[in-house]
């Protein structure tokens, strides 16, 4: 066989390589867009049945009114003392979890590494992370209620909250912080910065974006949740500002109450309540992209 020939054979073989590869890529490339839209189907199918039965209670009236003086069959009638007891217990359960997850993250990683005592924590952390909502409630019910004779409050439902939401801070924390180029600690050691300096200038800033997001990850999951308040804030149709004293209602005690009454109007006004919740979830979720879109190097550059 010429040179020749055997140049030519060797490009045929390219060819034919080139030519499974660019088959294999595009059939695999096809059933990642496959598996993408099949995950879109429930997504997409439950948005559209909120917002196409909750639009009709959807209004002024159902965002400013309680259900105080209003029966199953009565029309009319809001969540606005719901709404305000979610947004309170899910503020005073970041204001508990945030602080603490954070703090766990950075002596996670910055000095508890190796160490028996950071083994031990991270270990309690992948507990709670796989600890069902309603033992969170039952634990807050049997301490907080039943053992120290606290009442039924909107502050005990953020207490459960604050269970389910700490592991979730912890970990998105601590990825984030993992992220962070160690020439960067390095750098900051040279210059005589001590290494608490460096975690607050040079750690946390550039971690902050991810950590932010996290953050609203988390809120985003315990603002739905429904079994620990259940167990710990108990029903009212009136509205409670204080959240440490009495009853207080939130949006997913609301629907599940409105949900388990048999009238169209009841059924009405728990779409609309599942409908503000979403809306909810989703401008949380709007503000982190804002954070850290506003914070992000490119935009300072």
């Amino acid at each position: 066989m010429t040179a020749v020939q055997h140049a030519r054979t060797q490009r045929g073989g390219i060819r034919r390589i080139s030519a499974a590869r660019r088959f294999k890529d595009r059939f695999v490339q096809a059933l990642v867009y496959l598996a993408f839209a099949l995950a879109l189907v429930p997504l997409v199918a439950v948005l559209w049945m909120v917002i196409a039965n909750g639009l009709a209670r959807f209004d002024m009236e159902f965002l400013t009114h309680s259900m105080r003086n209003i029966g199953a069959t009565d029309a009319g009638g809001g969540a606005y003392h719901a709404i305000l007891g979610t947004l309170e217990q899910v503020l005073l359960a970041s204001v508990i979890s945030i602080p603490v997850g954070l703090l766990t993250a950075i002596y996670l990683v910055e000095y508890g590494e190796g160490g028996r005592l950071g083994r031990a924590i991270s270990f309690f952390v992948d507990v709670m992370t796989g600890i069902p909502s309603v033992v969170s409630g039952l634990f807050i019910l049997a301490f907080w209620v039943l053992a120290l004779g606290m009442p039924f409050s909107g502050f005990a439902g953020a207490l459960a909250l604050s269970i389910l939401m700490m592991p979730t801070v912890v970990r998105s924390a601590e990825e984030m912080l993992r992220l962070v180029p160690n020439d960067l600690r390095e750098a900051s050691y040279a210059l005589g910065v001590p290494k608490w300096r460096t975690i607050v200038r040079v750690v946390l800033p550039t971690s902050f974006t991810g950590i932010a997001t996290g953050v609203m990850l988390a809120i985003a999951r315990v603002a739905g949740e429904t079994a620990p308040l259940l167990l710990t804030v108990f029903f009212t149709d009136s509205i409670n500002a204080d959240p440490f004293n009495g009853p207080q209602m939130g949006l997913p005690l609301y629907v599940f109450d409105q949900a388990a009454r048999p009238t169209d109007t009841a059924i009405d006004r728990a779409w609309a309540g599942a409908l503000t919740l979403i809306l909810i979830v989703m401008l949380l979720n709007l503000v982190a992209r804002f954070i850290a879109w506003w914070r992000s190097p490119s935009r300072k550059s």
